[in-house]
């Protein structure tokens, strides 16, 4: 259990990326002040299934939910995606990171339809960014930089976690992308929120 599952406790709901329709999406979200999409597709076993999977769960289902948040009137939606995501924008294609990643079923392509839709839905938003993710503590100080300037870095999945509880009610995070990573070099240090 982590610092930011502990903050929100008896207000969390599991929502179905790809099954919920976009009506009982929305009757779910009415009342909500914020959303954070944190979703990734697997394909489970059938790896012919990763390419559907990745539009089903990245583009589809992710612009479903942020539909649902406009039409229920929710005030903020954070969106973890992923850096490389526009990594084409930026001549990163080849890159090691990009090619490994969008090797799942174009999953990077599919976060940027997904990420296209919710900056022109009129929404407030924060799309947070993180390296690869970790399953562990963080060993390192959180850096935050500016979009399309990271091709790698690693992040707990626990600091990805605090960072987008934190842009829920940072106005400073608003209506921008934060591509993020845990700095080694550095000492870990306890999150106290962002540093805009």
């Amino acid at each position: 259990e982590t610092r930011a599952s502990k903050s929100l406790q008896g207000n969390l709901k599991q929502l179905d990326v790809v099954e919920d329709s976009i009506d009982s999406l929305t009757e779910t979200l009415k009342g909500a002040d914020g959303l954070i999409i944190a979703c990734g597709m697997n394909p489970g076993k059938n790896l012919l299934r990763m390419s559907a999977a990745a539009h089903e769960v990245e583009n589809v289902g992710t612009c479903k939910h942020i539909s649902a948040a406009k039409n229920a009137g929710v005030k903020k939606v954070v969106m973890v995606s992923s850096i490389l995501t526009d990594g084409r924008a930026w001549g990163q294609e080849n890159s090691p990171g990009f090619v490994a990643t969008n090797a799942f079923g174009g999953a990077l392509d599919e976060k940027l339809v997904s990420e296209k839709f919710l900056r022109a839905s009129g929404l407030d938003y924060t799309i947070v960014r993180p390296g690869g993710l970790k399953a562990k503590a963080p060993t390192g100080e959180l850096s935050i930089n500016p979009e399309n300037t990271l091709n790698s870095g690693e992040i707990s999945r626990d600091l990805v976690a605090d960072v987008s509880i934190a842009c829920l009610n940072d106005p400073k995070s608003s209506n921008k992308v934060l591509e993020i990573f845990e700095d080694e070099g550095k000492p870990a240090k306890v999150f106290n929120g962002l540093v805009m």
